[in-house]
């Protein structure tokens, strides 16, 4: 696969936040490999490990071009590839090679695997004590549910997230994306960050345990104090912003749905003033935010009653005039013909090994001197495993000895 991605000439990228950095990746499908792709956007060389002949899962999760999901395109951009079969011991030799090497180390195996290879956090950190090992599994390492295999959407449900989405009286839906495992992964990237910062001044690594359902927990806002104090239980309220008023969608008369967002004290005043309800505005028992809560639904209606004789643009229209926080439910078609996301370089056009250009999301954050960057596509299976294995040392010989027993592809 080329490293050449880019459809027109493009200027050298500055300096990266994160170069020199060498990460080692042995996870697969979302949580492990999205932390190590984060740090891949802002330089980090990053040797990701898979298993020969398959590779990891998501290579063909989803919709497929030329048998490969494009999806990789985008969770494995920046990486290199090692196909190594981790079963074998000379396998966990070479991570063993590896580890003393590197600066960090993420699995998302579940907890004992890594253990069962000889290639637990006591043994990576006996031989590179600055080596920082992010672990993330669906409970964590420690607690009566360690073993229990986890996914992002159990996560999901155990840290409450899943009981609040969708509308009351309903099945409790999915969000649409995998945001248990994404969370996780952020979580994970802040707990490198920090590690790297207490390796600063220390000169020692350590672990960073990251558990799904706890980073989804920790997303949960004001759930536990509220159960706390009062024993209140909070439950899903569909499009609304329950205890903040007025927010909702509501649907206009062409048959798509604004959000309008109306709950601070001045812009509620605003909006009452825009939907012709100067009484609402004026009344005393609404400027803030506890008495209106106490009559959400008559603003509700209130607000509908005027969005529904109009057209999603004319809403939009009114309520930016007024500087009232208001926006359209965008589809991903609507996303890629947004001259923000294009202004803010969040679609950005690659050249795939057939000549063919695909659109991917850009690099977020955005840093002023150190940005990211899309260097190189996603690599082939094992298309780094000659490099790799070279640059810890091995033979041509030892190489070839290793894929003639299908250890190494």
């Amino acid at each position: 696969m080329s490293d050449t991605t880019a459809s027109a000439p493009q200027p050298p990228l500055p300096p990266a936040a994160l170069a020199g950095l060498k990460v080692i990746e042995l996870g697969q499908l979302i949580a492990g490999p999205f932390a190590a792709k984060t740090l891949a956007d802002f330089g980090a060389e990053v040797i990701k490990v898979e298993a020969p002949g398959t590779g990891d899962p998501l290579r063909q999760w989803r919709l497929l071009k030329d048998g490969t999901s494009v999806w990789w395109q985008v969770q494995s951009r920046n990486k290199r590839s090692l196909a190594l079969d981790l079963r074998q011991p000379e396998a966990q030799d070479v991570v063993r090679r590896l580890a003393q090497e590197a600066d960090v180390l993420i699995e998302n195996f579940r907890p004992g695997a890594m253990e069962g290879w000889g290639l637990g956090p006591d043994e990576l950190l006996a031989l590179n004590p600055r080596l920082i090992v992010l672990r993330i599994s669906g409970y964590g390492q420690s607690g009566p549910y360690r073993e229990r295999p986890g996914f992002g959407v159990v996560a999901e449900a155990m840290g409450g997230l899943r009981h609040l989405t969708g509308e009351p009286g309903r099945t409790p839906v999915r969000v649409g994306v995998s945001i248990g495992d994404t969370l996780a992964a952020l979580h994970g990237v802040i707990g490198i960050l920090l590690a790297l910062q207490h390796r600063h001044a220390s000169g020692r690594g350590q672990v960073i345990d990251v558990a799904l359902y706890e980073a989804v927990f920790n997303c949960m806002e004001s759930l536990l104090p509220e159960y706390s104090a009062f024993g209140a239980v909070r439950g899903p309220a569909g499009s609304a912003l329950p205890g903040i008023a007025p927010t909702n969608a509501y649907r206009c008369r062409d048959g798509g749905y604004a959000i309008i967002a109306g709950n601070g004290d001045s812009i509620f005043r605003r909006l009452m003033k825009v939907i012709g309800r100067d009484d609402l505005a004026a009344d005393p028992a609404l400027a803030d935010n506890a008495g209106r809560v106490k009559r959400v639904d008559e603003l509700d209606a209130a607000i509908g009653d005027w969005a529904a004789e109009r057209s999603v643009d004319e809403v939009l229209a009114a309520l930016d005039g007024a500087a009232v926080p208001a926006g359209r439910i965008y589809t991903i078609a609507d996303i890629a013909a947004d001259p923000h996301y294009q202004a803010r370089g969040m679609l950005q056009q690659i050249r795939l090994d057939d000549g063919s250009a695909l659109t991917v999301p850009g690099i977020v954050p955005k840093l002023s001197a150190t940005p990211g960057g899309h260097r190189r596509n996603a690599p082939a299976l094992g298309q780094d495993s000659d490099a790799v294995l070279r640059e810890i040392g091995l033979s041509d010989a030892q190489i070839r000895a290793l894929k003639d027993r299908g250890i190494v592809q």
